[in-house]
């Protein structure tokens, strides 16, 4: 395991549990937010980038969001959100599964990770919302466009603009969650699902990835060029054409 003030990493094979380790509520201060940041770009680019689960340490807080006390002044905050918005980016674009793991509150900035990830499975206690507009902030603009692909956009709103929390049972139905699991059983749940994602092919999960998340900024020539470099990187991929073998194996023979 290695580990620092802010997080803690350890590594099981092909997946990899970031957890964040800033008690009481897992605050994402600059600290944090720069060693996620560092983390999810040097696994990225590895050659076969590991499965990712997030989660934060203990049972009351996935994380609160950004640390309010950082927000001291525009000098500050610029460099601040430059950094958050970076991340992410590395987040939405990371090649391998990004899953979570929520145990209670997953408010402001956490929502916008949970949004960003592949895969959501939190306890019942867990409760999301983006309440910072009612302390005088906003979330960054990436993370509102994402609530709105994800959530649609009347409940986007509706998160946005009253700054309530909701409880796991409505996250699940509004699609910010995927599963609700037992406090105990959240971790072993996330591990499960990342593990099996990561035993996808590798690049086809990648440009699917990469398709469900960007394409929607593309225009038709960009999508065009996507396919087609898509095409090329997994069709001559080993591993792509055995699993095709596998499937014109048990296809039956025309008389």
């Amino acid at each position: 395991m290695e580990a620092d003030d802010a997080l803690l990493i350890e590594r099981d094979g092909d997946v990899v549990t970031m957890t964040m380790n800033r008690p009481p509520a897992n605050a994402l201060n600059n600290a944090l937010v720069g060693r996620l940041l560092d983390t999810f770009r040097a696994l990225s680019r590895e050659v076969s980038p590991p499965g990712i689960v997030l989660t934060g340490q203990g049972e009351r807080f996935f994380s609160a969001g950004g640390d309010i006390k950082e927000v001291a002044g525009i000098e500050i905050s610029r460099p601040r959100m430059r950094s958050f918005h970076a991340l992410l980016c590395e987040m939405e674009r990371y090649p391998g599964p990004f899953v979570c793991a929520v145990r209670g509150y997953a408010v402001g900035g956490a929502l916008e990770f949970l949004l960003h990830a592949d895969y959501v499975v939190a306890n019942r206690e867990c409760k999301v919302g983006f309440p910072e507009i009612n302390h005088g902030l906003l979330p960054a603009a990436k993370g509102i466009r994402k609530a709105v692909q994800k959530l649609g956009l009347r409940e986007a709103q509706a998160l946005l603009y009253w700054g309530d929390l909701t409880d796991a049972q409505r996250a699940l139905q509004i699609g910010a969650i995927n599963e609700i699991a037992s406090t105990a059983e959240v971790m072993v749940r996330a591990r499960e699902v990342c593990r099996y994602l990561r035993g996808k092919e590798r690049k086809l999960f990648a440009a699917i990835k990469r398709s469900l998340n960007l394409t929607g900024q593309m225009d038709d020539a960009a999508l065009e060029a996507v396919t087609i470099e898509d095409l090329a990187a997994y069709l001559v991929d080993d591993s792509s054409a055995q699993a095709r073998s596998r499937f014109l194996s048990k296809q039956p023979r025309k008389a």
